[in-house]
């Protein structure tokens, strides 16, 4: 269970698991002083004393001091000569904070944050901090959290300007968490469009290192994520503190090791191009982000971000739901249908036993390629006659649901919207309009942009009837301003359409409870637990390439569960890579996360639309195992040619195993893989050969993975089911 035990000025928040123990000094510092394994008690004596602070706590300000105390919200200027968590401009040009501690409350359990998706709050234990700057009449309202069955802390700031002139924040970090060593390595997500969430890893060094985006978005380039391991770290063993914000805009990650060899993590919005005026009893709220600490390895830090996404960020009503088989008509079809071509291939799906068609792109306005007619968000007719209502029937007739793509938050220059609200993109003054995929960026944080984003949707939804919306984002921000902000706030612009986005998301989400919205962003390039708190899955990559989605799956793994990973079957040649892999491994690793199809059917041979079937069948019975069970990565393949992985029931009885050899080895002997998470003293049967391991052996020696038929050529694979069986 999860508590916080108060002694004075100490704070311990604890589960059964994890401790997070912080202090309030003398004078109002609030010192941070643990984070990690649980402990039964804390001697702060001890903790301040490795910090250079007498045992009484007491300690000078003015002899800089600071720069060796472990702090909760620090900033620069006033003796830490660290990177500092905030930053407040004053009427008179400075920009020193100095926040010392005022209250503290226990308010039960944790509070929602206004306007910010955020972690719920049923089955935690809350604090919350208050913190004032005399000078500029600065507070601060820290909240913590910690949960009775995660492995997590989530922390956020809210600033409020208590004086009676402005201030400009000019930096709002969500996180600050100092650590006494330096002995670790740093772990980040970094990539490209059609290649996120590589894992890089490497040991830090003196001085400042991170992660950080200004593309408007969290990015292809790299995610709102980092952790700090142990060197001797690996998936399955060792200590791993990770860092997430819940937050889909610019950010910063990073790490600083400062003159004592002490590591400070600093998580937030980017302070590069933003600040935010705040008149006298105006606040800001900081995004929330999230720590989780393992003594199990890397893999044991995922399995805790894992189990805080599903069972407090996602849409409560899609946690632990089936997801409906899908098939989408952007790789069969592209811009180049008609209302007859799209029910041919719906009805193909519907013969393989799929539950959803997917419209893409290309149904509105003149919408022949990807150079005009975004906002225009009226149906084509001479397309689809009838207009959306009839496609929408006549898939539904065929006993699919039907699923429906926008980009409600671009506008194409060729289109009826720009010509009538030229000012409604993002764009400065005087300046010539940046465009890429032939779009320009509508300005989100305006309410009339916002209003009409959600009357354009919800109309689209009514006449169609979809219960599946995917919901795109293909470009990043170029000249961010906004005709709705005067001068002093244009630095504000990004966050403000962020903030746009999740009230429009919002109110779509409670007016249409019932819509599956599946995020995209050229892919990847928003997977963010941000997005994650409205949409219950997101497509994974543009890259459909079986052996390039190993990569990035596993990348995703590390901080997302697999219900959150859109992931389909493609047609070969693949169309991004021309690669060609057999039709069995692409179905494995497309059963990574929520399944669906990429293709034509109605270009396969008879045989590859029975396999159709077979595989349908096979992943609507095997959905709750592989989509909420306990996830473990076994082969990395970022460290050779071969990928594992499996998922393991809440109650060890049943698991799903994939084993997939990107490239073929000659003269090479059958894998062994070391499988993870089952019951020792159980049996298994695997249920493709029949054969009986013990859980121990299991484990411990390894299960063979033998690749013919297939083991012939590259992308040859192996996927099995476990079930546990009664002992004679």
């Amino acid at each position: 269970m999860a508590e916080i035990l108060r002694e004075g000025n100490i704070f311990h928040l604890r589960n059964d698991s994890i401790s997070y123990v912080l202090c309030g000094m003398p004078g109002g510092v609030v010192a941070q002083l643990y984070f990690g394994a649980r402990l039964e008690r804390v001697n702060a004596a001890n903790l301040l004393r490795h910090a250079g602070v007498p045992a009484d706590g007491s300690f000078d300000v003015q002899e800089s001091m600071l720069d060796r105390l472990p702090q909760e919200y620090p900033a620069f200027g006033l003796g830490d000569m660290r990177q500092g968590a905030v930053a407040v401009v004053a009427p008179d040009g400075s920009w020193a904070v100095d926040l010392r501690l005022t209250g503290a409350e226990l308010p039960g359990e944790k509070p929602a944050l206004a306007g910010l998706p955020a972690t719920r709050g049923e089955g935690s234990a809350a604090l919350r901090l208050r913190l004032r700057d005399a000078h500029t009449g600065l507070e601060a309202e820290l909240d913590y959290a910690i949960y009775d069955d995660c492995p997590a802390v989530a922390r956020s700031a809210r600033l409020i300007n208590g004086g009676d002139a402005p201030l400009t924040v000019e930096r709002a970090y969500s996180l600050c968490l100092d650590l006494p060593d330096s002995d670790w390595e740093l772990v980040t997500l970094a990539g490209a469009w059609a290649r996120e969430r590589d894992i890089c890893r490497r040991p830090l060094v003196r001085g400042f290192q991170g992660v950080s985006t200004r593309h408007g978005a969290s990015s292809h380039q790299t995610s709102p994520f980092m952790a700090l391991v142990r060197r001797n770290t690996t998936e399955f063993s060792g200590e791993a503190v990770g860092a997430a914000l819940v937050y889909s805009g610019n950010f910063v990650a990073a790490a600083e090791v400062g003159q004592f060899d002490t590591t400070r993590l600093l998580l937030g919005v980017n302070d590069d191009g933003f600040s935010w005026l705040l008149e006298s009893g105006e606040a800001f709220q900081t995004p929330e982000a999230v720590l989780v600490y393992s003594g199990e390895g890397l893999g044991g830090m995922s399995r805790g971000f894992h189990r805080l996404w599903e069972r407090h960020l996602l849409p409560a009503r899609w946690v632990g739901r089936p997801r409906p088989v899908l098939l989408n008509s952007w790789e069969a079809a592209y811009f180049d249908f008609d209302a007859d071509k799209l029910a041919a291939i719906a009805g193909a799906a519907a013969e393989a036993g799929a539950a959803l068609f997917v419209m893409d792109d290309g149904w509105f306005g003149r919408r022949n390629d990807d150079s005009t007619s975004l906002g225009d968000w009226q149906c084509n007719t001479g397309k689809l006659p009838g207009g959306l209502s009839a496609l929408g029937e006549r898939v539904r007739a065929m006993g699919l649901q039907f699923g429906i793509w926008m980009e409600p938050e671009m506008i194409s220059p060729d289109s009826d919207l720009y010509r009538a609200h030229p000012d409604w993109c993002l764009h400065i003054p005087g300046r010539e309009g940046i465009t890429a995929r032939h779009q320009f960026v509508l300005d989100v944080g305006r309410g009339d942009v916002q209003e009409f984003m959600y009357e354009a949707v919800s109309r689209t939804l009514r006449e169609s009837g979809a219960a599946y919306l995917k919901w795109d984002m293909n470009r990043n921000f170029t000249n961010i301003g906004s005709a709705a902000l005067p001068a002093s706030r244009q630095k504000e612009t990004a966050h403000r359409y962020i903030l746009g986005l999740y009230a429009v998301l919002d109110r779509l989400t409670r007016d249409f409870p019932d819509v599956l919205i599946e995020g995209c962003a050229g892919g990847g390039g928003r997977f963010d637990a941000g997005m994650l708190a409205y949409v219950p899955q997101f497509w994974c990559s543009d890259d459909t390439d079986a052996l390039c989605r190993l990569r990035i799956q596993y990348g995703t793994t590390l901080v997302f569960p697999p219900s959150t990973m859109g992931c389909h079957v493609s047609a070969v040649p693949n169309h991004q890579t021309g690669r060609t892999v057999p039709l069995e491994t692409r179905f494995a690793v497309a059963l990574g996360g929520s399944f669906g199809y990429e293709l034509d059917p109605r270009a396969l041979t008879e045989a590859e639309r029975a396999e159709l079937r077979r595989q349908v069948a096979f992943a609507d019975s095997t959905q709750s195992l592989r989509l909420y069970g306990a996830f473990y990565r076994l082969l990395s393949p970022f460290e050779g040619d071969d990928t594992a992985w499996m998922s393991v029931s809440a109650d060890l009885s049943e698991a799903i195993f994939t084993f997939v050899r990107a490239q073929a080895r000659p003269n090479a002997m059958p894998p062994l893989v070391r499988l993870r998470g089952l019951d020792p003293a159980r049996r298994y049967e695997v249920c493709q050969t029949g054969e009986v391991y013990g859980g121990d052996e299991l484990m411990r020696v390894g299960l063979c993975c033998p690749l013919a038929p297939q083991g012939t050529g590259d992308g040859c694979s192996v996927l099995y089911t476990l079930k546990a069986v009664n002992e004679a």
